[in-house]
């Protein structure tokens, strides 16, 4: 096009850039960043040149998957309040969120580099975050299951802490009991 604007993708190499985003997910987390990027097209079922043509670099694939990862963990919030009660789905999203620490934390190195040469992968993701915290916090207190004397921000912060404290796969039951000590926190109680 010669506006400037970007076609939307066919649904084939939609569903193409999808599974090389997951497999990526899994084969980072196993493997490390150095992992070969054939690798990752040969576990998304899709040739070199087709992940090539949609990240045409490392950096460009590791700033995607961080993105996507992203968007998944904000996007289940709506999802699971439809789902469930609000204080069950505030703590599901809360499991969702180490799954996301877990994968960045695989990532980090290399998103630090990303930003280190001018690129911005953390983009909105704070903003993002936070919007799917409140979300989830005003429901909680519209059904008057959880203090109304905590702000988004204090989960925020509550949350990053237990990751930076637990992140990594070897600390995933001490990060739930520290969610569950926090979340219970948080209850109203009779």
């Amino acid at each position: 096009m010669t506006d400037g604007t970007l076609r939307p993708l066919r649904a084939d190499a939609r569903r193409n850039r999808e599974k090389i985003l997951t497999a990526a997910v899994r084969v980072f987390t196993a493997e490390g960043l150095d992992a070969h990027l054939e690798r990752i097209a040969k576990e998304a079922g899709v040739g070199s040149a087709t992940l090539y043509r949609n990240f045409p670099t490392r950096e460009a694939l590791i700033e995607a998957v961080y993105r996507n990862e992203v968007a998944q963990l904000c996007d289940a919030a709506p999802v699971l309040l439809t789902q469930k009660p609000p204080a069950e789905a505030l703590r599901a999203w809360t499991r969702l969120f180490l799954d996301y620490v877990t994968a960045k934390y695989g990532m980090i190195d290399a998103l630090r580099a990303i930003a280190a040469t001018g690129g911005n992968p953390y983009g909105h993701s704070r903003e993002m975050i936070q919007a799917a915290i409140t979300s989830l916090m005003e429901a909680c207190m519209a059904a008057g299951v959880i203090r109304t004397d905590i702000q988004p921000t204090d989960i925020g912060a509550a949350l990053e802490g237990i990751a930076l404290t637990s992140a990594g796969a070897e600390h995933r039951q001490q990060a739930e009991r520290l969610l569950d000590l926090t979340l219970d926190g948080l209850m109203v109680r009779p």
